[in-house]
């Protein structure tokens, strides 16, 4: 992608995009005029790197997470899908913080072109998108051995290279610089290497004790209030509170399940071997797929709906006031609910209905 030189050669070149600035980009250190000005246009030269980097960047939005994520804990171990939702959890929530506390703007634009912009008045520093695909790439990676049997250097080889496409798809899509990016990638890396020696001892917690449940409801729901609060409407407080409901939803899962003795994993010999691809594997996928996304689709809009018409109702506030739904009092609760049921329907509720449809 490249910025074009003349307008009238733009005009009859494949992949125009031309706009018109409506309003100050709140996170630039760049001053538009009022009456608005010319964005930058622009000119797609490789079709294929542009369509990569735009499913790379896809991959930290949470079309991927409800839809990509749950299929570790439906096809390979829900023991891994735990390890993962946790380190998750915990380097999103830190790294939206950061964002928020050091109020460090994302580049600016122009010179750069923007292609995303609903996370456009969030900050920049660090990159959540690379911090997430680290995490999510080599927690994998250093938990799955013990669980499964594998090449190691290729999974090392897959780890790198998703991580290093999400982190090149920020850069790509105008959404991070490469400070951001380098300083996501080393906090992740940080962070997993500080929590390592207390995953199974954190694991052991998760599943056995008492209090468990409770702060896995508790602690979220306090930091989603306590998130610190900005001049102007941001969508990371609704984003972090989204990502800590799914974590409390799945942990009390996942105790859940402990304590009804039925964690869906993997019998025999660990680690086992990946399971084999037949059509009639295929096809039973297909059908897990299908039911266990329509069933945390289905839970995620019933829960949004209902939730957002009773805090309407409480507050006394119009049913159709949209912006309503950024307000501290309604914004928190909506999504904390909505996330803590889809991550409980994800852990406890979709592999009993794979069982009782024989999937």
């Amino acid at each position: 992608m490249a910025l074009a030189g003349d307008p009238d050669q733009i005009h009859q070149s494949r992949g125009l995009r031309k706009t018109t600035w409506e309003r100050q980009d709140s996170n630039s250190n760049y001053k538009y005029n009022e009456d608005g000005c010319g964005a930058p246009e622009y000119e797609v030269r490789n079709w294929l790197l542009h369509f990569l980097f735009l499913f790379s960047a896809g991959l930290g939005h949470e079309v991927f997470y409800i839809t990509c994520l749950p299929c570790i804990h439906w096809y390979l171990d829900p023991f891994l899908c735990r390890r993962l939702v946790n380190m998750w959890t915990l380097v999103m929530y830190i790294g939206q913080v950061m964002k928020d506390v050091l109020k460090l703007p994302r580049p600016c634009s122009p010179p750069v072109v923007k292609l995303e912009t609903r996370v456009d008045a969030e900050y920049g520093l660090p990159s959540t998108h690379a911090m997430a695909a680290t995490a999510i790439s080599f927690t994998l990676l250093l938990s799955a051995p013990s669980r499964i049997q594998f090449q190691f250097e290729m999974g090392l080889l897959m780890a790198v290279t998703l991580s290093t496409m999400v982190c090149l798809s920020r850069l790509y899509t105008g959404m991070h610089s490469v400070l951001d990016v380098v300083c996501g990638v080393l906090l992740a890396a940080l962070l997993l290497f500080l929590t390592h020696p207390y995953w199974e001892a954190f694991d052991r917690f998760q599943l056995t004790s008492r209090m468990s449940p409770i702060l896995a409801l508790t602690l979220p729901l306090f930091l989603s209030y306590t998130y610190p609060e900005l001049e102007h409407y941001s969508t990371t407080r609704g984003d972090t509170t989204t990502i800590l409901g799914v974590g409390a939803g799945c942990s009390v899962g996942y105790w859940v399940n402990k304590q009804l003795g039925e964690t869906f994993e993997p019998e025999g010999v660990l680690p086992v071997p990946l399971p084999t691809l037949t059509r009639s594997a295929l096809a039973s996928g297909t059908a897990r797929f299908l039911v266990g996304v329509g069933a945390l689709v289905g839970t995620r809009q019933i829960m949004k709906a209902v939730s957002l018409h009773l805090l309407f109702w409480w507050h006394k506030v119009p049913k159709y006031d949209q912006s309503a739904r950024m307000r501290k009092e309604i914004e928190v609760p909506s999504k904390y609910a909505t996330y803590t049921a889809v991550g409980l329907v994800h852990s406890i509720m979709v592999n009993r209905v794979f069982l009782l449809l024989g999937l």
